[in-house]
């Protein structure tokens, strides 16, 4: 599965990305709306197709501009989460989210539930939450429990509708109209802060935001192609690259950054390997 090795690859581009942020002192709202535009520019130049008013008659077209408005709005519940709730709360409820297009592949696109698959999914979601758990002064709840609950549901609705509503023949488009629309209302948030906070932009933010976008959109788009692929489903493949992610970044975190890794993470990496190797044997069959 080259496309879910490129996607997975990607992901984990970004995440040593948002790391080098921190060490640099990236402005990450900047780099991120640098990102979107970067992301719509990388779409508008990959599609190959004509560009006419008929789109707007397509039914993904609003669909990809309500993605859009929602890329964005769940950026900023996951630093509002991030501020609130601690980061470790933050990585468990986008990641455990998974569990939404999974049930909705199952449920709404009858795809298997062999034994196997089952298992697996159960044992992936386990993975998940002992590998993105960190040290307990990382984690406070306090009474904000409804931030985490809308990162939650709409990390999960907005892979589930990506997957959805994405055309096989125009994905490019698609991608570039969901990350312009994210882009846009971006530039009007940094226009507000710098006249409300004297908020200036930093040129440093631009090489950061431009990689970011890149490795942004090549995560989405190859998972799009990954979960086109025959023969597998699309449960099965968010259940892989999930886990997959998680997994890597925490070795990541590990290897390049001296992140410490508690006993619990260390069991999380061996399970998520294990609910991989059960969720492929399911579709081997």
């Amino acid at each position: 599965m080259i496309y879910l090795l490129f996607s997975t690859l990607s992901s984990m581009a970004i995440f040593v990305l948002f790391k080098l942020f921190d060490k640099f002192k990236i402005n990450t709202l900047q780099a991120i709306v640098v990102n979107y535009f970067t992301a719509f520019t990388s779409g508008s130049l990959l599609y190959q197709g004509n560009i006419s008013i008929e789109i707007l008659y397509t039914n993904w077209f609003f669909a990809a501009i309500t993605l859009g408005f929602l890329f964005i709005s769940i950026f900023y519940v996951m630093a509002l989460t991030a501020q609130r709730n601690g980061l470790s709360v933050v990585s468990v409820a986008s990641k455990m989210s998974v569990i939404i297009p999974i049930l909705f592949g199952i449920f709404i696109y009858n795809e298997s539930t062999g034994t196997l698959k089952v298992v697996g999914v159960i044992l992936a979601l386990v993975a998940v939450y002992l590998t993105s758990i960190k040290q307990k002064g990382d984690t406070v709840l306090k009474q904000s429990l409804y931030l985490p609950t809308i990162l939650f549901f709409g990390s999960g609705i907005i892979d589930t509708s990506v997957n959805h509503f994405a055309p096989k023949n125009q994905m490019q488009l698609f991608l570039a109209i969901i990350f312009g629309i994210a882009g846009s209302i971006g530039v009007f948030i940094l226009g507000y802060k710098s006249i409300k906070e004297n908020q200036h932009f930093k040129l440093k933010s631009i090489p950061f935001g431009i990689a970011l976008g890149i490795a942004n959109y090549s995560s989405v788009f190859f998972l799009l192609k990954a979960l086109r692929v025959e023969g597998f489903e699309s449960s099965s493949i968010f259940t892989i690259n999930n886990v997959i992610i998680v997994a890597f970044t925490t070795l990541i975190g590990l290897i390049l950054f001296r992140e410490k890794i508690s006993a619990k993470n260390w069991l999380g990496i061996t399970t998520a390997i294990l609910s991989i190797i059960l969720v492929t044997l399911n579709d081997g069959n």
